[in-house]
């Protein structure tokens, strides 16, 4: 064992303080040039600015921050790869910044190639979701809105248990069904968009409806609220969301405010 006398330890640990600030010195360096390289790629055939905006610390917080700084409209979080995890992943990424800001969330999973064509809207009636009509219209103002309710019939499964017969249950569905459709109109004039819209009602639970009408509609983008109708927890998403976030194959776009 070798005893090092206590000039010659500080002096160490000088050299080893030194040699740590010239790596963070180069990371940062190479971290700043990689960022104007993709400023340059994204800006470019866009012919816009791409600003930058080099920052060190907890990412999503930075990332929240930020945005709040910059009064950013929109958060776009993308990813690369491909797979099941890559979609968990990004749909928990996104879930864990909805928590921590009030500004909307793109979340984009597919390579674009075009403007959105085919809009899926969620709409469950609650003040989120004349927010989410209205950031549809935004976003992709060429689209074909789809303006999509799922909707269970009340105490469904207590009239089966009770041997309520097919008929009726039928009867309160259909009852449920033109409500639901009533409503939907009234969202759609309420949140002032065009008559170019479709209104779809489909009975079952939301979250495998949404996925469900994804593919069938060939939608390239799902829009919801952070939160549905009853949420009381401004930090609490709703679990509809929550699941659409993990489990969407198009591009997800989440409102949060």
């Amino acid at each position: 064992m070798q005893v090092l006398e206590r000039g010659a330890l500080d002096e160490l640990r000088r050299l080893f303080d030194d040699d740590g600030e010239a790596a963070q010195g180069r990371v940062r360096e190479q971290a700043r040039e990689a960022l104007s390289l993709l400023a340059a790629e994204i800006g470019g055939p866009l012919a816009v600015s791409a600003g930058q905006h080099l920052l060190e610390g907890a990412v999503l917080e930075s990332v929240g921050a930020q945005a709040d700084l910059l009064d950013a409209a929109l958060l776009i979080v993308g990813a690369h790869g491909s797979g099941f995890m890559r979609h968990w992943l990004l749909g928990a990424t996104a879930e864990r910044l909805l928590r921590i800001t009030r500004r909307p969330i793109l979340v984009v999973r597919q390579v674009p190639r075009e403007t959105y064509r085919s809009v899926i809207v969620a709409v469950d009636f609650s003040s989120w979701s004349l927010r989410a009509i209205r950031l549809a219209q935004a976003i992709a103002p060429r689209a074909r809105l789809i303006l999509l309710h799922a909707y269970d019939v009340p105490f469904e499964g207590k009239m089966r248990l009770a041997g309520v017969d097919d008929d009726m249950t039928k009867r309160y569905a259909a009852k449920a069904h033109q409500e639901a459709f009533l409503r939907l109109k009234q969202s759609a004039h309420e949140a002032g968009i065009p008559a170019n819209w479709q209104p779809q009602v489909v009975h079952g639970d939301a979250a495998t409806v949404f996925l469900q009408q994804e593919e069938e509609e060939g939608a390239d983008l799902i829009v919801l609220g952070k939160r549905g109708a009853g949420m009381v927890e401004e930090l609490l998403l709703g679990s509809v969301t929550k699941h659409v976030l993990s489990e969407a194959r198009c591009d997800t776009l989440v409102t949060a405010r």
